[in-house]
């Protein structure tokens, strides 16, 4: 009896998966006007947005851009961030801000550190601004620091219309959002003591899951798209622009 190999294990991923990282891919080898790959750099931060182009999470790396986005959106990182809190099928878009001027300087240098605290909080506020729920997902709200104008930045998209029209139905993306808060809630419950921030991404989440759903009925009422301003986070979970007090997150536990 002839022996069969197996398949590749990049042949084993559902055709959508293998889909997204196809483009993630070519994202991180796309360059810059001065021919740069924009995910080499050692610096930068970057932003994840959803299937409306709603921004849903901020993160900085001094350990490489393309390193911190891959694990990420590749499910090689097992964090609460990656796993839980944010959901990869959600994220459509990603934004790169590389911060060339530190390629080369050490991890603990401490003005390098504060510049990319200063660019992360910045790219936050453009985030929560821009945002219809002025709040995105991110579990640890960066440090609060002096607002500076971002770098260059560049924006690519992760999904394909084939994608966009299979996955992106909203009854789909309603049941989607669903099961990753009763994961998320899951985590709450089963560790007991998590972060204050992990249960104001809870809240985030069952915000952004009440609109879709009061969208999606809007719609097939034949009714205009509701305000999201009926909903007022802050009057949920207070103020997003800075932690209330100081506590480790289940990433910084890891």
């Amino acid at each position: 009896m002839t022996k069969r190999s197996g398949p590749k294990r990049s042949a084993l991923p559902a055709p959508q998966v293998q889909d997204f990282r196809d483009l993630l891919s070519g994202a991180l080898g796309a360059e810059d006007p001065q021919g740069r790959k924009w995910s080499d750099a050692q610096w930068g931060c970057y932003a994840f947005y959803d299937y409306e182009g709603e921004p849903i999470y901020v993160g900085q790396t001094n350990e490489r851009l393309r390193a911190r986005v891959r694990r990420h959106l590749t499910n090689q990182r097992t964090d609460a961030v990656a796993m839980r809190i944010l959901d990869v099928f959600e994220v459509a878009e990603m934004e790169l801000w590389p911060l060339w001027e530190f390629e080369g300087v050490k991890k603990d240098d401490s003005d390098a550190k504060k510049h990319l605290d200063a660019v992360e909080y910045s790219a936050y506020l453009q985030a929560i601004e821009r945002s219809r729920f002025h709040a995105i997902l991110n579990e640890k709200i960066p440090p609060r620091s002096q607002r500076v104008e971002l770098p260059a930045s560049e924006r690519f998209a992760l999904i394909s219309e084939e994608t966009r029209r299979e996955r992106g139905h909203p009854d789909i993306r309603i049941a989607r959002r669903a099961e990753t808060i009763s994961r998320l809630a899951a985590v709450a419950h089963e560790r007991g003591e998590v972060s204050d921030g992990l249960r104001r991404a809870l809240v985030i989440q069952a915000v952004r899951l009440a609109y879709l759903a009061a969208s999606r009925l809007a719609f097939v009422e034949g009714r205009p798209e509701p305000d999201a301003a009926a909903i007022s986070v802050e009057g949920l979970v207070g103020t997003v622009l800075q932690e209330h007090r100081e506590q480790p997150t289940l990433e910084d536990a890891e």
